[in-house]
């Protein structure tokens, strides 16, 4: 199916601004390009740990699609709107050129194209491949995930999730509770429940991330026992009970180093004594920072410290 493509370009100062007239003439759904460092809360929710080094040039691209079928009509008016509306806000900011520019893609380019990015790949003998792909040699493996990330964070191939799969395949067992604290795809979740765990939760702050999660559960078939919910457990009071205290075997959190760090000042009451608490996501020239942290909390011990190319993950026992 192929849609039109408009590529409007304004300022990083009026993007804001220019976003807000396209939601106006019904365009709800947008990508937006430019060289604007992102501030630290963008960097927390995107559980991204090393920042690009931007530059900004001041110029925003803002692109939006339709359907190829949208009369006529209807295309002009919403283009109008759009050329009229950013017009009104020059006189409060600098919109730039505000031009738009159209043309046609197919809509795999545009919805699936990250696809092309995501292979099989293995973590020793578990093989991770994307549910639209098959493999022929699957049948050698101990373990097949399957996994459609959706628009949900994490796919398992980076360095950080397979240092995280290691350890839980050390640690769980059958009686083992866990709980997957910024679960993504579920891939962490899932893989748990495939190697015993008893009873799994995960829960995330990004909704889309719960929703992949359910998906793919249902896809691996490890829908029972297994719960995913929406929610910040390091200051959210109702999250906290919800997920509940003093219960949880193992812990596991692969997010970023500055999210790990007040994680490990809060998590404990929800660990059992003597349950573990295992982290990755950590960037090795902040592994310092964060073992102090965890060696600050009188709650850890910390019994291991992985590691894999660039990334460290930490894994601690509550001990009282």
């Amino acid at each position: 199916m192929e849609w039109k493509k408009y590529v409007l370009t304004t300022t990083t100062e009026a993007v804001e601004l220019v976003s807000g007239v396209l939601m106006e003439n019904g365009i709800d759904s947008f990508e937006i390009e430019d060289n604007k460092q992102i501030s630290k809360e963008e960097k927390e929710a995107m559980y991204i740990d090393i920042l690009p080094e931007l530059t900004d040039d001041g110029i925003a691209r803002i692109i939006f699609y339709m359907d190829m079928d949208v009369d006529k009509e209807t295309e002009k008016s919403v283009i109008e709107g759009i050329k009229n509306g950013i017009e009104d806000l020059r006189m409060f900011v600098d919109v730039g050129e505000a031009s738009i520019i159209e043309s046609t893609t197919d809509e795999l380019e545009w919805i699936n194209k990250w696809k092309e990015f995501f292979k099989p790949f293995s973590v020793d003998d578990i093989l991770i491949r994307p549910t639209w792909e098959n493999v022929d040699n699957e049948k050698d493996y101990k373990m097949v995930i399957k996994i459609d990330p959706g628009t949900a964070f994490g796919t398992g191939l980076h360095e950080t999730t397979q240092l995280c799969i290691r350890q839980l395949r050390k640690y769980i067992t059958s009686d083992t509770n866990l709980l997957d604290v910024g679960c993504g795809s579920g891939i962490l979740s899932i893989i748990g429940r495939k190697l015993g765990a008893k009873n799994v939760f995960g829960i995330d702050i990004d909704e889309a991330a719960v929703i992949a999660s359910n998906e793919n559960a249902d896809e691996n078939e490890v829908n029972d026992n297994i719960k995913f919910i929406s929610g910040n457990i390091i200051d959210d009071k109702n999250v906290k009970d919800e997920v509940g205290y003093e219960c949880y075997d193992i812990v596991v959190a692969n997010i970023l180093a500055d999210v790990i760090m007040p994680l490990s000042k809060v998590i404990a009451p929800h660990m059992k004594v003597g349950g573990l608490f295992i982290t990755s996501g950590i960037i090795n020239t902040k592994e310092e920072q964060v073992k102090a942290t965890i060696e600050a909390n009188e709650s850890f011990k910390i019994l291991e410290i992985t590691r894999q190319n660039d990334w460290v993950s930490i894994t601690a026992e509550r001990i009282k």
